[in-house]
């Protein structure tokens, strides 16, 4: 079972929702993680990471059903992630972590799961 799986249940979709509205509102305020979004409005790109997010912790598989295997490496290729690119996308979200009451273990256990998926994107020097 994936260990990321239990997030759900402790913290439910709320605590998910208010996450990705905090990391989106970072990611307005970061010139780098901006430029990422051409299309202007973030509304579209917050509702995918609220579900795909609800989806690997644990929650109803929404993303799935609309959107298909997740499949993100393949998805984020179209952009060059490197290291640096990496940590401002790593940084907005513990910042994001930073705005909302968690327990200390579902805390580790996000931020593991962050990290993991933050290194596993990097697709270019």
């Amino acid at each position: 079972m994936n260990p990321f799986q239990s997030i759900y249940e402790a913290v439910g979709e709320e605590k998910i929702q208010e996450l990705v509205h905090h990391f989106y509102q970072g990611v307005e305020s970061n010139h780098e993680l901006r430029k990422l979004y051409p299309e202007g409005d973030l509304k579209p790109a917050e509702r995918r990471l609220f579900l795909f997010l609800v989806q690997v912790f644990g929650g109803p598989q929404t993303y799935s059903e609309e959107r298909g295997h997740p499949r993100l490496r393949l998805r984020h290729m179209q952009w060059a992630i490197d290291p640096k690119m990496r940590n401002h996308w790593l940084n907005a979200m513990l910042e994001a972590m930073d705005k909302i009451q968690l327990d200390q273990e579902v805390r580790e256990l996000m931020m593991n799961y962050f990290i993991k998926v933050a290194n596993h994107m990097v697709n270019h020097d």
